[in-house]
């Protein structure tokens, strides 16, 4: 009897916990992705022109290109997400339900190993000294590129996707974006308990470093460092660092808990996971910080000058 009591409180308290109507829920959801969509793809025009000017044998560049084209990618699905969350049913296929449900997801962790590669090549040029790393030829950056989504395409898509919701008879046709079933299984919570850690310990690691070279060039430099292209090269390492806080770091702090209370918070989990969506505004600020550092030097220069 004390044991039935304590699961009925236990599992009240968690409700409690995680409670939010579901028209509040929705209307969140439906908020986040208007914004992905129209800041996404402003930021996907404006980084179009401004790569025009650029050399594209630069790996950053590359990297830069590839991150465009995943945000791309994903938000050509995002439309289905608010037109489901305003319905409040699925009209689609299962199958498409599948393929846009793991895409947010085939989304934020094809976006942070594309961050990842863009600033351990910004490193690795500061501490080799280099201007820049850049491939021999153009041909080599697109053949590169090319190998990287190969290797996607054929390796990492297709084993996230036959595993996510591969059993339809788990799940309602009219319902989407709920395969918490799936993490039911052992290997797809050390999987999930492995992701988290790694992302974490990540990310700090290039804070660490990130960090250490901003103050280096500080110390070096020391009044002048607003005027060197090279702070602010690391000023916007240090932003790709700071969105993969403020997008990812919400979602995986709340997974540890969300992991033992699947069936709960279901829509908090909706919720987190709408936040790292907001990686896609990471080209729009990275064009307005090009614009402002752009301005700045040129009323640096301006008040030398006189």
């Amino acid at each position: 009897m004390m044991d039935k009591m304590a699961h009925y409180v236990n599992k009240t308290a968690n409700q409690t916990i995680c409670f939010i109507p579901s028209d509040v829920a929705n209307g969140i959801l439906i908020a986040l992705y208007v914004t992905v969509i129209i800041g996404g793809t402003i930021g996907i025009i404006t980084m179009v022109f401004l790569l025009c000017k650029t050399n594209t044998r630069s790996v950053t560049t590359t990297a830069i290109i590839n991150l465009l084209v995943i945000h791309g990618i994903f938000i050509l699905t995002v439309p289905f997400r608010i037109a489901y969350y305003i319905q409040g049913r699925w009209i689609f296929s299962f199958e498409f339900c599948r393929f846009v449900s793991s895409m947010i997801h085939i989304h934020m962790y094809l976006s942070f190993i594309f961050y990842v590669a863009l600033l351990s090549i910004r490193y690795i040029s500061y501490f080799k000294q280099k201007d820049k790393i850049e491939f021999y030829r153009k041909m080599h950056s697109v053949v590169a590129s090319a190998a990287v989504w190969i290797i996607i395409l054929l390796v990492f898509l297709p084993a996230f996707y036959l595993n996510y919701g591969s059993d339809k008879q788990k799940y309602e046709t009219c319902k989407c974006f709920s395969f918490q079933k799936e993490i039911e299984k052992p290997s797809v919570l050390v999987l999930n308990y492995i992701t988290i850690a790694v992302v974490f310990m990540v990310v700090c690691i290039l804070l660490i470093v990130q960090i250490f070279i901003i103050m280096k060039i500080m110390k070096k430099l020391k009044r002048a460092a607003l005027g060197h292209q090279e702070f602010w090269v690391q000023l916007k390492s240090l932003f790709f660092i700071l969105v993969m806080i403020t997008c990812f770091f919400p979602y995986h702090m709340f997974r540890f808990y969300y992991l033992s209370h699947t069936n709960d918070c279901s829509y908090y989990n909706e919720i987190f996971l709408g936040i790292t969506a907001l990686s896609c505004l990471d080209l729009l600020s990275f064009a307005v910080q090009t614009y402002f550092q752009k301005v700045f030097q040129h009323m640096t220069c301006t008040v030398k000058c006189l």
